[in-house]
C-alpha cells in the first residue's frame, strides 16, 4: 500500500522551510519541515526549541521525566578551585572554635534532620518552577535592596535563555548560585562581588547570570550543576559543540584571586573558543553560499510562479469577460421578451374603441417619435393611464416615454405618482373632442 502524499507547500512554508535548515543547519529536509509542523510553521519558536534540544534542554513536544537542565558536568578536565576556611589562630581563637563546635554540629545536625523528614511530610516547593524569570528578577530585585545597585550585570532572562545567548555569540557564561543562609555568602558579595574591579571584569569579559537557591529556578540550576559549598560559581563556555563547564570555583575568594582564577580558567580554554569561532565562520560561509543559491533558485520559482499566476489571472479574465457579455446578452434577452409580454397584456387590457359619432368620444392623433402617426379615440370619462397603455402596446413605441401637448406645451400626467395616484381623466386634463399629442423619447434619459 502507498503511503499517502503529503501535501504541497506554499511558496511562504517553502521560504521558512529553507531559513530554518540555514538557522539550525539541520540536513535532513523532511525533519524541518516535521519541527515546523509541530510548531504550526513558527518558525522563532521551532528553532528556539531546536537550540534548547541541542543544549538538552527539554524538547516542548518531547519533554523527558523531570530531568535537570542539561550542561556537560562530566568532563575531567574542569578547572575545580575551592577556598577552604581559615583554621583559628592562637590559643583565644582555637579556644572559641573548640567551645562553638558541638554547638555548630547540633544545629546543622538537626537542621539537616528537619528538612530531611520535612520532605517526607512536604514535598520541596522549589522543585516546581513556575516562573523562572521572575524567581530570577526577583533575586535581582532582593540583592539591590541588600548590597545597593553597584553590582555586575545580571543577565535577566533564564538559566536556559543565558546558555542559548552565550552559545549563540560564544561568549563565557558565569553562574553564580547564591546560598542565602551560608556563613560566607554575605561577606562575599560586599567584598567580592560588588567591588569596582571585579564589577568592570565581570562586564568587560563575560555574561553573569545569578540566582538564589531558595527559589526554584536556582535550586534546579544547583541540582544541576551539583555545588558542595557557598558561594558557587561555574564557568561554562561551547566546547566541543557542547555547553560545558570549564571552572568552578567554591568557597569565600578575595577579588584579586577572584580575577586571576577567571582569567587563568580563560586562557586555559582560549583556544577551544577559537577553534568554535573558526568553525562556526566556516559554517556560517557554508550557509551564506547555500543561501545564496537556495535565494536564486527562489527568484526562478517566484519568476516562474509569477508566469503561471499571470497567464491563470489572464485566463479568468477573459473567461469573466465571456461570461459577462452571456449574462448580458441573456438579460438583454429577458429584458426584451418581458417588455414584448408586457406590451401584450397592456394590449389586452385596453377598453373598446368608442364609435366615431359617441358625444363622449375624443380622437387623438399621436405623433411618434419615428414621425408616425396613429389615431384613435377614447371616451373624455377615461384616465389618462389608458392613453399610456395604448401607446405602450405598440411597437412602434420607444420603451419609456412622455405624452405632449404642442399649444401649450404641457407633459400630461398619464402615470400615478405620491402626489397624485390616481391620474385624472380626459376631460379633467382639458383635452378637446379632437387632439394632437406628441410623444416623446425617454429611453437614453
Amino acid at each position: 500500500m502507498a503511503a499517502p502524499e503529503e501535501p504541497e507547500l506554499s511558496q511562504a512554508q517553502t521560504e521558512k522551510l529553507l531559513q530554518f535548515q540555514d538557522l539550525t543547519g539541520l540536513e535532513s529536509m523532511d525533519q524541518c519541515r516535521r519541527t515546523l509542523e509541530q510548531h504550526n510553521w513558527n518558525i522563532e519558536a521551532a528553532v528556539q526549541d531546536r537550540l534548547n534540544e541541542q543544549e538538552g534542554v527539554p524538547s516542548v513536544f518531547n519533554p523527558p521525566p523531570s530531568r535537570p537542565l542539561q550542561v556537560n558536568t562530566a568532563d575531567h578536565r574542569v578547572y575545580s578551585y575551592i577556598v577552604s576556611r581559615p583554621q583559628p589562630r592562637g590559643l583565644l581563637g582555637w579556644s572559641y572554635y573548640l567551645i562553638m563546635l558541638p554547638f555548630r554540629f547540633t544545629y546543622y545536625t538537626l537542621l539537616d534532620i528537619f528538612r530531611f523528614a520535612l520532605r517526607f511530610i512536604r514535598p520541596d516547593p522549589r522543585g516546581r518552577v513556575t516562573d523562572p524569570v521572575g524567581d530570577v528578577v526577583s533575586f535581582i530585585q532582593s540583592f539591590e535592596e541588600k548590597y545597593g545597585r553597584s553590582h555586575p550585570v545580571f543577565y535577566q532572562g533564564t538559566y536556559s535563555q543565558a546558555l542559548n545567548d552565550a552559545k549563540r555569540e560564544l561568549r563565557y557564561l558565569l553562574v553564580y548560585l547564591h546560598g542565602d543562609d551560608h556563613q560566607d555568602t554575605d561577606e562575599f558579595c560586599r567584598s567580592t562581588l560588588c567591588t569596582e574591579e571585579v564589577i568592570t571584569f565581570l562586564n568587560t569579559q563575560m555574561l553573569f547570570w545569578a540566582c538564589s537557591t531558595s527559589k526554584p529556578e536556582g535550586y534546579r540550576v544547583s541540582q544541576a550543576l551539583r555545588e558542595n559549598t557557598y558561594p558557587f560559581l561555574a564557568m561554562i563556555m561551547l566546547k566541543d559543540r557542547r555547553m560545558t563547564v570549564v571552572g568552578r570555583l567554591e568557597g569565600l575568594i578575595q577579588p584579586e584571586d577572584f580575577i586571576n582564577q577567571l582569567t587563568f580558567i580563560m586562557d586555559a580554554n582560549q583556544t577551544y573558543l577559537m577553534s568554535e569561532r573558526l568553525e562556526r565562520e566556516e559554517r556560517n560561509q557554508t550557509q551564506v553560499l547555500r543561501q545564496q543559491q537556495d535565494e536564486a533558485y527562489l527568484v526562478s520559482l517566484r519568476a516562474d510562479q509569477e508566469k503561471e499566476r499571470k497567464k491563470r489571472e489572464e485566463l479568468e479574465q477573459r473567461r469573466q469577460e465571456e461570461e459577462k457579455v452571456r449574462q448580458s446578452a441573456l438579460a438583454e434577452e429577458r429584458r426584451r421578451r418581458n417588455l414584448e409580454e408586457e406590451k401584450e397584456r397592456k394590449s389586452e387590457c385596453l377598453p373598446l374603441e368608442p364609435p366615431a359619432d359617441d358625444p363622449e368620444s375624443v380622437k387623438i392623433v399621436f405623433k411618434l417619435p419615428n414621425d408616425t402617426r396613429v389615431e384613435r379615440r377614447f371616451l373624455f370619462g377615461q384616465s389618462l393611464t389608458v392613453i399610456h397603455d395604448f401607446l405602450f402596446s405598440l411597437k412602434e413605441t420607444p420603451e419609456k416615454f412622455q405624452i405632449v401637448t404642442n399649444f401649450p406645451r404641457r407633459v400630461l400626467p398619464c402615470l400615478p405618482t405620491e402626489e397624485q395616484p390616481n391620474p385624472p381623466t380626459l376631460k379633467e386634463a382639458g383635452l378637446s373632442r379632437s387632439e394632437v399629442l406628441f410623444v416623446q423619447d425617454l429611453t437614453d434619459d
